[in-house]
């Protein structure tokens, strides 16, 4: 059955790759681009799968949405198309989506009765939505134009015509986009068609705005001009290309945010940036950074708000905050964490905490995945809100769990004993967690520590004993608790204690310490930065810093110790390298790699890319004109430098006698294939013919008579 299955589904070869490519990489653009060309010519029906894979891997693209529904209404399957336009009209404000609609609706609405009520509503539509869009002089210039072809029979419609007409043009005339300049002398020919008494105090009461939009229109026309509206939405690759959009849409967002129509109102400036963080959600919907600005601009325009006295206002920017965190992480940021606890703080803040425990349940619902950050977050949460015991039952419900980490554990005791100042409880959980994670070097440490700033120096001794000897912790992974061990013994034991550990860390590390008993000593005399010895004798003595920060410990209980002994380490080989004379490479001139699957031409190809060619060489090339435009004649430069080299040139002496004696024998000799040829200077050689011979005759003919010039050499060799 499954083998006729498979061919009676026969997939073409090159659909064949395409398919590959995407279950290799599902945000392979150029791969989509060919299954979506590939589904354009087959029915719908055998299409629609493809479309609903492509919407759903990029929801937030209009150019895949607009051609998934022109594909149904083709087919003129019109219940489909309104429940596509449904699912995304309202979240992807792309103009082309939006006209597309009103299309649609232009075309599948004109035989009802209430073609016009229905054509108007949702022109009205469209331009709430996006008609701040700078490209949005066609649906303005379309409404206008629909209002103008309906009929109005009586005076009193003519009115309301008139009304509704000059309303959307004032509405355009004000707002920033191209071609206001066309919508501005519509209108004043319509005003003047009307009436040409009341036209100018119309016009010259809107003449300001007018001037004010038009300024900004080329603002904004310059600000994004370089941005590619209609790339898809896809996770962060650190590209070139990808940086610079980033910037792009960033210095769009806070050209917005600097309020260039100089408007008094917040609740258009609130507004005229939103839409651009929508149209930058459009293309950089995987960078989390943009979802949290863009709810923290809601969130601080609100509590403005609140302190000029607008509730109203401030409640609703603050439901659309929540809106929009609640949008995030239930698409592209479905499975992000950090815009998750953004969400909880901001809810935390508005005291809403049953919507708190809501969201992180839903991401530790989330499957095969490591949700250690969720439950420290979550205990942190409800220690907070709820007090210490509902932290414990969140405790409880993460050891249950095995997707957890140490880490739990290690923050569970940390909240005990500073929050309820409980060192039992803390120690409890430290021993309950060395049941489970005595095998982690990280954890031990972190339990090491804790006992260390206790200063309880016999369990200390206890814990490192009970550690070192325990089968639980592999041998390979100890050295970091004898370092810890030593190290302890140097602060607080005596030197008959320091000794036995050091001869103990000796047998048990007595392969790597073979023939390096001075590393040990430097051990024991180091301190944070200080060593005994200068770098370069440390590096000849073959001595190795094994001594790495433990880095559950540090971001807990000393934050600053991390940076501060990876800031002295690379300190210490800064200077070795310094002082020894280390040969360093000259970074400026290095050429980043570039992958590439088929290198060009010309280029420096490698498995698997190529090298692009130096600075100076792009300009060069850059400048040069193409080589299509180049059509010959082509030299073999290989023989022109054989003949190059086989030239014997005259010494100066002949070669002012050949001067002096009238031009005569003014020539040099090439030997090889050609031997026997003369050449005259750079005259080509008179072998081609009666012709060519003759006119290398004309050309050495006698000087005159009385030439100066040759009269004044030969003085001069005189």
């Amino acid at each position: 059955m499954p083998k006729d299955k498979s061919n009676s589904e026969y997939m073409p070869e090159r659909i064949r790759k395409l398919e590959t490519r995407v279950g290799e990489n599902e945000f392979d653009v150029e791969a989509w681009n060919g299954l979506i060309r590939e589904a354009q010519t087959q029915p719908i029906d055998k299409g629609r799968t493809t479309f609903e894979r492509l919407i759903s891997q990029f929801p937030t693209t209009g150019r895949y949405w607009r051609i998934y529904i022109e594909q149904e209404m083709k087919s003129r399957n019109y219940e489909k198309v309104e429940k596509l336009f449904q699912r995304c009209l309202m979240r992807v404000l792309s103009i082309d989506l939006w006209k597309c609609y009103l299309t649609y609706v232009r075309e599948t609405k004109s035989g009802l009765s209430s073609y016009r009520e229905k054509m108007a509503q949702a022109y009205d539509f469209a331009l709430e939505k996006i008609g701040m869009d700078i490209m949005s002089y066609q649906i303005w210039a379309d409404y206008i134009a629909f209002l103008k072809a309906v009929e109005a029979v009586g005076s009193y419609a003519e009115n309301q015509r008139i009304t509704a007409v000059r309303r959307v043009y004032q509405r355009g005339c004000v707002n920033p986009m191209i071609n206001i300049e066309q919508l501005w002398r519509e209108y004043s020919q319509y005003e003047q068609g009307i009436n040409p008494i009341i036209a100018k105090k119309m016009l010259d009461d809107r003449t300001r705005e007018y001037v004010n939009a038009r300024r900004v229109s080329k603002e904004l026309e310059a600000t994004t001009r370089s941005l590619q509206r209609h790339n898809p939405a896809t996770p962060p690759c650190g590209s070139v290309e990808e940086a610079k959009q980033v910037l792009v849409w960033k210095k769009y967002i806070d050209w917005e945010k600097s309020n260039p129509l100089r408007s008094e109102s917040l609740t258009v400036i609130s507004k005229r940036v939103m839409f651009a963080y929508e149209q930058c959600l459009l293309c950089l919907g995987h960078h989390p950074d943009v979802w949290y600005e863009a709810a923290q601009y809601l969130s601080s325009t609100s509590k403005l708000m609140q302190e000029k006295g607008d509730t109203n206002s401030s409640k609703i920017l603050s439901d659309e905050a929540s809106s929009l965190y609640e949008r995030a992480i239930s698409s592209l940021m479905k499975s992000n964490t950090l815009i998750h606890f953004a969400y909880a703080d901001f809810e935390e803040g508005r005291m809403k905490h049953d919507k708190v425990h809501t969201i992180y349940q839903r991401l530790l619902d989330i499957k095969d995945c490591d949700q250690t950050l969720t439950y420290i977050q979550y205990m942190k949460f409800t220690r907070r809100a709820e007090g210490i015991k509902a932290a414990r039952l969140v405790f409880k419900k993460a050891r249950e769990d095995t997707r957890i980490r140490f880490h739990v554990f290690v923050a569970a005791a940390l909240m005990e004993y500073y929050c309820t100042k409980d060192k039992q409880i803390a120690f409890k959980i430290f021993e309950l967690g060395l049941k489970r994670f005595g095998h982690e070097p990280d954890y031990l440490l972190a339990y090491i520590d804790y006992m260390s700033h206790l200063n309880e120096d016999n369990n200390t001794r206890v814990l490192f004993e009970r550690v070192l000897t325990s089968t639980s912790l592999s041998p390979d992974k100890s050295g970091t608790i004898w370092d810890k061990y030593l190290e302890f013994e140097c602060n607080v034991g005596d030197l008959s204690s320091l000794l036995k550990v050091e001869n103990r860390r000796l047998e048990a590390f007595k392969a790597d310490y073979e023939g390096k008993s001075t590393c040990m000593l430097i051990d024991r005399y180091r301190f944070l930065d200080l060593y005994p010895c200068a770098p370069e004798i440390l590096r000849a003595l073959g001595y190795k810093d094994t001594r790495t920060p433990n880095k559950t410990t540090t971001t807990m209980m000393n934050p600053t110790s991390s940076s501060m002994d990876a800031g002295a380490k690379s300190s210490m080989d800064d200077a070795g390298k310094k002082k020894v004379g280390f040969a360093m490479p000259d970074l400026s001139q290095m050429i980043p790699y570039k992958p590439r699957r088929r290198p060009l031409p010309g280029s420096h190809p490698v498995p698997g890319g190529d090298f692009p060619f130096p600075g100076a060489a792009t300009i060069l090339l850059k400048n040069m004109p193409p080589p299509r435009s180049f059509h010959g004649p082509f030299v073999k430069v290989d023989d022109l430098m054989d003949k190059f080299a086989d030239c014997s040139l005259p010494s100066e002496e002949d070669w002012l006698k050949q001067v002096n004696s009238g031009g005569e024998g003014h020539t040099f000799s090439v030997s090889g294939a050609t031997s026997g040829v003369r050449y005259a200077g750079v005259k080509r050689s008179s072998s081609r013919g009666d012709s060519d011979d003759e006119m290398s005759a004309s050309r050495s003919a006698a000087p005159p008579a009385h030439d100066i010039y040759r009269a004044r050499q030969q003085k001069r060799v005189k």
